[in-house]
């Protein structure tokens, strides 16, 4: 097995996707924001000083997974067709437990689009908490499922 990121001389390149076959594509990734159970109270009842914690941590990761490719140097820009985000909150973590689902039909994945979507939904969840909470931990970030394309389906254990 190759990294495909990599030429023969070693030196990093944009992969060429243009013999691939366009295919409906589809990623998952979740994470969580652990904090105290104080501080979830917050998000609970709505009473953050910056405002609705959730709903604005959930349109961030849609605007991350949107701007995948200007963060991540060698993602290619992706016409992406949903982006969707849950974030829970789980008073047993205690925290927030944060999944995005984003699809395309293209010649390459959306696993990174994911990735950043629940990314940037961790961090904005942080930032509009810090003031209540700077030992906070964002924690798990994985892809749990990705579908389409030549190597098929991944789902994680």
């Amino acid at each position: 097995m190759s990294l495909s990121h990599f030429d023969a001389q070693g030196r990093a390149h944009m992969v060429d996707v243009s013999d691939k076959e366009v295919t409906d594509r589809v990623a998952v990734a979740e994470g969580a924001v652990v904090m105290r159970p104080e501080t979830l109270e917050y998000v609970l009842a709505g009473t953050a000083k910056k405002g609705d914690v959730l709903g604005i941590a959930r349109v961030a990761g849609i605007m991350g997974a949107k701007k995948c490719s200007d963060l991540i140097p060698l993602c290619h820009p992706l016409p992406i067709t949903k982006v969707a985000l849950d974030l829970v909150p789980d008073a047993a973590l205690p925290g927030v437990r944060i999944t995005a689902t984003v699809k395309t039909s293209g010649q390459t994945g959306v696993e990174m689009e994911a990735l950043t979507a629940v990314s940037t939904a961790a961090l904005t969840v942080y930032d509009m908490l810090k003031a209540v909470e700077k030992s906070m931990r964002i924690e798990g970030i994985r892809v749990v499922l990705k579908d389409g394309g030549k190597s098929g389906r991944y789902e994680a254990n």
